[in-house]
């Protein structure tokens, strides 16, 4: 796909990880942060969050997402900001604009589709917010969302808690959301001309995967199929966590075939029975299977264990922690990459499918401001004028230093 320009008011995860998947591409994304405030830090919160890896606004929760970027800082609180606003995305020019601010403040803002397709009729605009449009004031986070949606619900010890899920999959979700709709806005226009405004909800977005509970409700299902399970699965026995002699194994039984193919193997030919043939039967038995696997597991090692199952073809894994993801002989060599400004490389998440010309090794994260000069004379600002528009708070320029 050709090369786009994207402009994105941005700040914490859920649009920088889409405008991130942009940026992989090799396309420009330009990411607008808000001016100096007296209420706070200046730009987005996230650049002042984890230790400090490369200077005061550039902290280690900051970079992963924001690699590969240009950066600005206007206030769109003021008119003459929301011009230059207008004015960019015409001389850039721009393909597609994103933001993830209350939707309240789109008009207020000047960002609001109808007042920027009034300049560019072709525009792409895409927006995350708690809940769309619709409710206008709802702020959107993520462990927030997770509560509400369901998640924290199922998941967790069944004995225990409701549970936060351990990464921020409703942000990444929304990101994906907005990637996703904005590659099909783009074939739309291809064959119309004409743009588009997409809105992601984030709840909405999360709940698009209940698929494997909320249908149940109207099966009338019994209340343990819609709640915490831990790492036991609900529906295929036995898919769980085990102990072993020297840690843990975590298997999955997908079929009655493949547990025809567990119980052949003689160290599992104990847990074997007529009525566990067929996973139905096997949920009848579900605790006493658990019991059982674990009676066997427990006598053996790790290794010993993974061999058994891999010789049988039945899915399994020891647990991984996140250091040892990162060497993993699959992914090692499709790990992207960016270089810190002392020269010290950084290897960081892959990019979800390979593409041969997507680039794997991303510009460390700008300074805050860093690009506006720059990004202003591409739109025909002179070096007094940006001064002016500095000096009067319309935007502001990263200190040389």
């Amino acid at each position: 796909m050709t090369p786009r320009t994207v402009l994105s008011l941005e700040q914490a995860l859920s649009l920088p990880s889409a405008t991130l998947r942009f940026a992989q591409l090799g396309w420009r994304v330009i990411r607008i942060e808000a001016t100096k405030s007296d209420r706070g830090l200046p730009g987005d919160p996230n650049r002042y969050i984890g230790s400090r890896v490369a200077d005061h606004d550039r902290r280690s929760y900051f970079i992963a997402p924001n690699v590969g970027k240009e950066a600005i800082a206007l206030n769109l609180k003021h008119p003459h900001g929301q011009e230059l606003l207008r004015r960019l995305i015409t001389a850039l020019p721009v393909d597609v604009f994103c933001c993830n601010t209350l939707p309240s403040r789109y008009g207020s803002l000047g960002i609001g589709y109808d007042t920027l397709s009034a300049v560019k009729p072709d525009l792409i605009w895409a927006g995350i917010s708690a809940m769309g449009p619709d409710y206008p004031d709802v702020p959107g986070y993520d462990p927030v969302i997770q509560a509400m949606c369901g998640y924290m619900e199922v998941t967790g010890d069944p004995a225990g808690a409701p549970t936060q899920m351990g990464l921020p999959v409703i942000d990444l979700k929304a990101g994906d959301e907005v990637y996703a709709n904005v590659m099909l806005a783009l074939l739309e226009r291809s064959e119309t001309g004409r743009g588009k405004a997409i809105h992601v909800s984030m709840l909405q977005a999360a709940a698009s995967w209940l698929i494997t509970v909320l249908p149940l409700i109207d099966f009338d299902c019994e209340p343990g199929e819609i709640t915490r399970s831990g790492n036991e699965h609900r529906k295929f026995i036995p898919t769980n966590v085990y102990p072993a002699k020297d840690g843990f194994v975590y298997m999955a039984i997908g079929s009655d075939v493949q547990w025809r193919r567990l119980t052949a193997v003689p160290k599992f030919a104990p847990v074997a029975n007529e009525v566990r043939l067929t996973n139905e039967g096997r949920h009848t038995e579900r605790k006493q299977i658990h019991r059982d696997m674990a009676a066997v597991t427990s006598r053996h090692c790790v290794d010993e264990l993974l061999a058994d199952l891999r010789s049988a073809t039945i899915p399994a894994t020891r647990i991984f922690d996140i250091a040892q993801v990162r060497e993993l002989p699959q992914l090692k060599e499709r790990l992207t990459r960016t270089t810190m400004p002392d020269g010290k490389p950084v290897r960081m998440q892959p990019m979800a499918v390979d593409d041969d010309a997507a680039k794997r090794e991303l510009a460390f994260p700008p300074r805050y401001g860093a690009d506006t000069r720059r990004v202003l004379a591409q739109a025909g600002y002179g070096p007094a004028e940006i001064d002016a528009m500095a000096a009067a708070g319309i935007v502001a320029c990263a200190d040389p230093a």
